[in-house]
């Protein structure tokens, strides 16, 4: 393959994503690359990736790599992570076979993935799954017995101004196919009108789809000002010892906002928050909550969600994959009795009008006639 595009360079994919044009090349460092990153660059009508590590996972499936390759951008990996130091931002960079060359000089070497072996590398490592899960049960048990504080009364609220008594909360995170989830939901959230709850970059796929969030909860580092500025009350997640680096940038933009120490995700804090605060119901949009989520996540437990799905379950909905319910296109047999049922009224109506029964007489007559009768 041999190309030219300018480049856009960063260790953060989805920092990239918001700042990459398209037909350009993404160069990256994303190790196992997970969904949601290739969904962003997807979006972002990248021209192609070129990841400075493995985008492979050894120990799970990771559907990053695949989903790229099926949408048609390919993917020059393993290029080594020199190439994040010598390619600088819009760089014009050249692709030559595997080679890829900056003002004629060769800058890295990779390997081009190739769909059917993905899929076969896929295959080994979903062979490898027990014992990933095995490690996974133990890391997550250990964790939920240093955590168990977190859901069991030693976690201090915020005082939040949003109201969440007898009402339903909407969590929107920005996990697998939550748009297409989100929209599955639409009917939902304009008849009832829940407290709409943005994780992180949650808050953008809120705005996205016409509706402006009460509540903006994360770290606030995947995140547009436009969203943190959208009037939604601000609650900065912490860690545990009260450290909290995305006090600085809502500052920075003259914000104001509660600071919510925790262990945990934002998503796991935001439920909390929710359930202690009497919501009636929880739904939740895009969050992870198995160990393909986490894995992606680069967490090697789930101590946090385990916990707090334990606790507010009772009031818990997880619209995650709802929108697979509508996948299918509707068949055509049920088209074909949908107008079969809208014509009968229309038969009857024109059979039972006097000149359509005059017309019919005659036909009738006709008939006969022709057929000596």
């Amino acid at each position: 393959m041999n190309m030219k595009a300018i480049a856009r360079v960063d260790k953060r994919t989805k920092d990239l994503a918001k700042r990459i044009h398209p037909h350009e090349i993404a160069v990256i460092c994303h190790a196992d690359l997970d969904k949601v990153a290739a969904d962003s660059l997807i979006a972002a009508k990248v021209k192609l990736v070129v990841n400075a590590v493995s985008s492979l996972s050894d120990d799970y499936p990771n559907l990053g790599p695949i989903t790229l390759l099926e949408a048609g951008i390919p993917v020059l990996d393993a290029v080594g992570q020199d190439i994040m130091e010598k390619v600088v931002e819009e760089d014009e960079l050249e692709i030559r076979d595997n080679l890829v060359l900056h003002k004629g000089q060769v800058i890295g070497a990779g390997v081009w993935l190739d769909l059917r072996q993905v899929k076969e590398h896929m295959e080994k490592s979903r062979s490898r799954m027990d014992r990933v899960l095995s490690r996974f049960i133990h890391n997550t048990l250990d964790y939920a017995r240093n955590e168990v504080d977190f859901v069991c009364g030693g976690l201090k609220m915020p005082d939040v101004s949003t109201i969440f008594k007898g009402k339903h909360t909407l969590i929107v995170v920005r996990g697998h196919n939550y748009k297409q989830d989100l929209m599955a939901i639409k009917s939902y959230i304009d008849e009832v009108h829940p407290v709409l709850i943005g994780v992180d970059g949650g808050a953008d796929a809120l705005l996205e789809f016409g509706y402006t969030p009460h509540m903006i909860i994360g770290d606030m580092d995947s995140i547009t000002d436009k969203a943190l500025c959208s009037g939604a009350e601000l609650v900065v997640h912490a860690y545990p010892d009260g450290r909290a680096p995305g006090m600085e940038r809502i500052e920075s933009l003259g914000l104001q906002a509660k600071i919510f120490p925790a262990p945990g995700t934002s998503e796991d804090i935001a439920m909390m928050l929710a359930y202690e605060k009497d919501t009636e119901l929880i739904v939740a949009v895009g969050a992870h909550s198995n160990m393909l989520d986490f894995l992606e996540k680069g967490r090697k437990g789930m101590a946090s969600t385990f916990l707090v799905r334990l606790k507010v379950g009772g009031v818990l909905v997880d619209a995650k994959g709802v929108s697979q319910l509508y996948k299918n296109r509707v068949k055509m047999k049920y088209v074909g009795q949908i107008l079969l049922a809208g014509l009968v009224p229309l038969v009857v109506v024109i059979a039972t009008a006097p000149p359509t029964r005059e017309l019919f007489k005659l036909f009738i007559l006709n008939v006969r006639f022709f057929l000596g009768i």
